[in-house]
């Protein structure tokens, strides 16, 4: 008897089971078409973009206009201190060099009207009529190189005394500065400050306040 093998068969094939079909977004590939809407609102940013990129370009090409630098206060450029033509202190300005001193006489010859540099109330400003003496004592300073003048700052009694030593301090300064725009040598200058100390007429009136809220300019 003969015995039969039976035949090897494979197990049968399982197809996988399906994905679930995508469902098609029937608007994805379709061309968008734009709305007067979306128009308005495109050029709209477009507008706000070039405006943004204008202020920044003007701003970046605008410099500093204040601080201790070249055009500032006691700078070589042209601020209030400055050496250019026209300033307040620099050559052909209000302190030009060259220019008529209002008659009065600087230096040691000087009467004591023309060594008095006299200032508003708790300010250091330079006034208008206080210019010819500066002038004049400048140039007197140009023309005798070993000269050197001290510049006495003073204020009225009125304020603390710290205050006032302060005050007097910069007012001497502020001559100083004027000094030094119409081409006095550094060197040729002290400063030094009383507050209220040495008060140049006695009172507590206006009048005497007036008086004493100065600069005197010694040799």
């Amino acid at each position: 008897m003969v015995a039969v093998r039976p035949l090897n068969r494979s197990p049968p094939i399982r197809p996988d089971p399906e994905e679930p079909a995508q469902e098609s977004d029937p608007n994805m590939n379709a061309e968008r078409i734009p709305t007067p809407k979306n128009r308005s609102l495109q050029t709209l940013k477009t507008v706000l973009a070039a405006a943004t990129l204008a202020t920044l370009a003007a701003c970046s090409s605008t410099g500093s206009t204040s601080g201790d630098g070249s055009s500032g206060s006691g700078g070589s450029g042209t601020g209030a201190y400055g050496a250019s033509a026209g300033g307040q202190y620099g050559s052909g300005g209000a302190y030009g060099s060259g220019g008529p001193a209002g008659g009065y006489v600087g230096g040691p010859g000087a009467t004591q009207e023309q060594r008095v540099v006299y200032f508003d109330y708790d300010s250091a400003d330079i006034r208008a009529d206080s210019r010819p003496i500066i002038q004049a004592h400048a140039q007197y300073l140009q023309q005798t190189p070993g000269s050197v003048a001290i510049l006495e700052g003073h204020a009225d009694e009125r304020g603390s005394r710290e205050y006032n030593i302060a005050l007097g301090e910069r007012r001497s300064v502020a001559v100083r500065r004027a000094m030094e725009a119409l081409g006095v040598q550094p060197n040729q200058m002290r400063t030094v400050s009383y507050g209220e100390e040495r008060p140049a007429v006695g009172g507590h009136d206006e009048s005497a306040y007036a008086q004493n809220r100065r600069v005197e300019i010694a040799y």
